[in-house]
This record gives structure tokens, C-alpha cells and sequence, in this order.
């Protein structure tokens, strides 16, 4: 399903091609439209050797999930996949334009991000290594493979104790790593001792590890501390810069603003998935792809009938 460079209009183009673009990409093709999707593979989770919690596929792979969602797309014969990272893009009147790297244009009525987040590790040995194993952002999607066992949190302040709050309920040995200054206050500290869970503020030097199992944490006064997995909330930022480029307002952690049909501060232009929203979930980046598809087919119907008249 590729295609080339052409001169006529799509009735969507998809930048994106994880779980919410590709389920936008079904709905519109199911509702006659047609669509592009452009897909740069390169996916938040692509090191994660399984995603779990999406209902009837719990514990997938996630390249194999992908890869369904992409043949099941076959049988669509308006919904075309164009391999390639769209580079740019712009609005021109009531028209979106991208450009691909290779150079090829394509125009389309509507325009729906799908381009993701990118993570910002912490820069001490280990972390990027066991990143999507041993360490993970999400004990929904991740927890129970740990529960029980030895776990540390990596964070500091109101972020880090809402971290140890909600992994309680996986595991009550428990220990918060600050990696300096935990930034709590006496109370909070108190609070943490009620739950039995213990504070490191010492800095970290490296994780150790046995291939991708943690083992332990080892701090600058090479203490180590005997963990299996950590809990930790980096900091993400736009996988993309399409949406700064094309004017999209941007909210707390820079996530794009939508409204609740998914459009963004501009017209006709769409974002789906964790880049307009802090959950990372794939049940939730698949309804808000649902969402979003419904509300551009209502809008393009309205636009049809109008040229009708």
C-alpha cells in the first residue's frame, strides 16, 4: 500500500502509525474516506518486549501488534500507507501539505498527528540499558510482572511520592531514590514512613545489572541497594516538531491542547495518542484515535453535503 507523489487530495492524512493512528486509519477507511498514513516506525514503546492491559491482546509484542493493526488495514483500498518521516508540513487555506524526507508531497483536507512522545532518561549508567525491562513508567501496564519483589521509585517532590502511593499497591517493599534533595516536606516524609517505605537521597552512580534484570542500585558511596525493577515518570517531549511548526498550542508537559473531538487550537488539524495526552496507555491511544477518526468523518459528511447544495 504505497504510494507516490501525486497532485490530487486525501480526505486525512495520519502522521503516525502506532495504535492511534492506525485505528483513526480503520475508522475512516470503515466510514469511505480516504486516507494517507504516513509512518515513520519508530515507536515510544519499540523497546518494551510486551504491552499488556489492552484488552484481548494483553501481553503482545508490540511490533507484532502493529503489525496486525497494518494488515488489517488491507481490505480498505482507500487507506494507503506511505513509509517515511514527514519532515514537514503546512496549512495551505483549507488544505494541509506534508513533506516527506525523500522529498514527496501530499495534500489532505484534514491533517491527525499521531507522532508520539519521546522519553529523557536520566543520565547515570544502566537506566537507558534496562529502560522498558526493569525499568518502567507504568505499573498498569508493567507492575504486576514485579509485584512483590524489591522495587525502588526514581523521582523527588509531589511527583515522586504520587509514584510511591500508586506502587503500593504492587509491592510493600518499597524504596523512594531521590538521587539527591528529596524536596518533601515533614509531613511528606512522615507520610512515607507510614507507608514503610524508605528514603535514599543519596546520589546514584549506576544500576547493576545481569543482562536486562536489575539487580541492584549503587549509590556514589558504592552502597548498593538490591532492587528488581523501578518505577520512574521522565520527563517526554514531542516526538516531533510538527505541532510547534504548524502553531498548535501546547499544555503542561508539552502536550498538544485539544478539545474533546481531539482538534486542536487549529482547524481541521488533529492530535491523537500520548501527544495530546499524559496517558501512555495503548487502550487509551486507541480510543482517542476512535474518537478523533469520528468527529473528522462527521465534519468532512458536513463538508460533502454542503458542496452539494
Amino acid at each position: 500500500m504505497n504510494v507516490n507523489s501525486r497532485t490530487d487530495v486525501f480526505d486525512v492524512i495520519i502522521v503516525g502509525g502506532g495504535p492511534a493512528g492506525l485505528t483513526a486509519a480503520l475508522m475512516l477507511g470503515r466510514a469511505c474516506k480516504r486516507v494517507l498514513v504516513c509512518d515513520a516506525g519508530k515507536p515510544r514503546n519499540q523497546v518494551v518486549h510486551a504491552a499488556h492491559g489492552f484488552f484481548s491482546q494483553d501481553g503482545i509484542s508490540p511490533v507484532q501488534l502493529l503489525q496486525i493493526g497494518r494488515e488489517q488495514l488491507h481490505p480498505y483500498d482507500d487507506v494507503e500507507i506511505q513509509v517515511g518521516e514527514v519532515v514537514d508540513a503546512q496549512k495551505l487555506g483549507d488544505r494541509f501539505q506534508v513533506t516527506l524526507s525523500d522529498g514527496n508531497q501530499f495534500v489532505g483536507r484534514k491533517l491527525l498527528l499521531a507522532t508520539g512522545m519521546k522519553d529523557s532518561l536520566p543520565a547515570i549508567d544502566g537506566f537507558a540499558k534496562l529502560w522498558g525491562s526493569s525499568i518502567f513508567h507504568c505499573p498498569y501496564c508493567h507492575g504486576w510482572e514485579v509485584r512483590d519483589q524489591p522495587l525502588a521509585i526514581y523521582g523527588k517532590g509531589e511527583v515522586g511520592l504520587e509514584m510511591t502511593f500508586m506502587l503500593t499497591g504492587w509491592s510493600r517493599d518499597l524504596v523512594l531514590c531521590s538521587d539527591g534533595s528529596a524536596e518533601l516536606t515533614d509531613e511528606q516524609r512522615q507520610q512515607l514512613s507510614n507507608w514503610g517505605v524508605q528514603l535514599r537521597e543519596e546520589k546514584i552512580a549506576r544500576l547493576e545489572h545481569q543482562d536486562d534484570k536489575l539487580t541492584g542500585i549503587v549509590f556514589t558511596n558504592n552502597e548498593v541497594l538490591p532492587r528488581r525493577g523501578i518505577l520512574l515518570r521522565p520527563r517526554s517531549y514531542q516526538h516531533s516538531h510538527l505541532a510547534a511548526k504548524l502553531g498548535c498550542k501546547l499544555g503542561n508537559d508539552d502536550i498538544v491542547q485539544v478539545d474533546e473531538t481531539k482538534q486542536t487550537s487549529i482547524p481541521g488539524l488533529y492530535a491523537v495518542g500520548d501527544v495530546s495526552s499524559p496517558y501512555s496507555q495503548i487502550a487509551v491511544a486507541v480510543a482517542s484515535g476512535t474518537i478523533a477518526a469520528v468527529s473528522i468523518n462527521q465534519t468532512l459528511t458536513e463538508e460533502n453535503l454542503v458542496q452539494l447544495r
